[in-house]
């Protein structure tokens, strides 16, 4: 079992360093398939796209898609440089334990510090959220313009807000856990309510458009009750997680169990 436990680290250690150094083959492989995905998308358009002005409103909003992971890793990398050191917050929201704080230099040298081993697991879930939810925005919403219903550009408006927002804030998270920044714990809890509300309101958005068919507005509803459902089964597993584990607590806010 030991042993087991020893393989499962290393490639934690191994996955994270890909990570690392990949991330820019990473962005530019998910520029080629998600543009490819939402060419498809728009070749199959629910409204016609008859000049200018229907192009852009059609090709805009996934070019924002494609671009908001990829501008939320040059912020992140532009923010959090690897191997930078960061001030740990003056006020501590995780309270929980009995914890004894030491300096970011004995902290890097502890055996627990970075995001490997089960956090590992939650950086790579984080990336893995962005196609996932993309692909749900894609295979959902019709591409529209301004010549479909406006029951129509009020849904594909409300969708395209959530996916290009969260994509990039989780993106964020993501390069703020890859770092080691001691921000990430609370980003991420401030994501995940960010996440929560985005869905409430566009259900409440959607729900209030004009002559919205009944079966559009079932099929809205079961998809954004999904979204929170799966925010809230993340919260329940990691928030215990980022409170109470030594790595957490250490690599992101320098103190270990006294």
């Amino acid at each position: 079992m030991k042993d087991f436990a020893e393989q499962l680290h290393r490639k934690s250690i191994w996955a994270i360093a890909s990570l690392e150094h990949g991330i820019g083959r990473l962005m530019i492989a998910w520029v080629v398939i998600a543009g490819a995905l939402c060419a498809l998308r728009i070749t199959f358009a629910a409204s016609p796209i008859d000049g200018p002005a229907a192009l852009v409103q059609t090709l805009l909003p996934y070019l924002l898609v494609i671009g908001a992971p990829v501008a939320a890793c040059l912020i992140g990398n532009a923010l959090f440089p690897r191997g930078a050191l960061f001030e740990q917050p003056q006020i501590r929201l995780a309270r929980y334990g009995n914890w004894q704080t030491v300096d970011c230099l004995t902290a890097r040298q502890h055996p627990l510090f970075g995001p490997t081993g089960m956090m590992a697991s939650l950086v790579i879930g984080m990336m893995i959220n962005v196609p996932v939810r993309s692909l749900e925005f894609l295979a959902a919403v019709p591409a529209m313009n301004g010549h479909a219903p406006l029951w129509g550009q009020m849904l594909f408006a409300a969708m395209t807000t959530d996916v290009v927002v969260m994509n990039f804030l989780y993106m964020i998270a993501f390069m703020m856990a890859l770092r080691n920044v001691p921000w990430f714990p609370r980003f991420l809890l401030m994501v995940w309510g960010v996440d929560i509300v985005s869905q409430v309101s566009i259900a409440h958005f959607v729900s209030n458009a004009p002559s919205l068919p009944v079966p559009v507005g079932d099929a809205m509803g079961d998809l954004l009750s999904g979204n929170v459902k799966k925010v809230a089964i993340s919260v329940a597993i990691w928030l215990p997680y980022l409170l109470l584990s030594q790595r957490v607590n250490l690599t992101y806010r320098a103190r270990l169990a006294a």
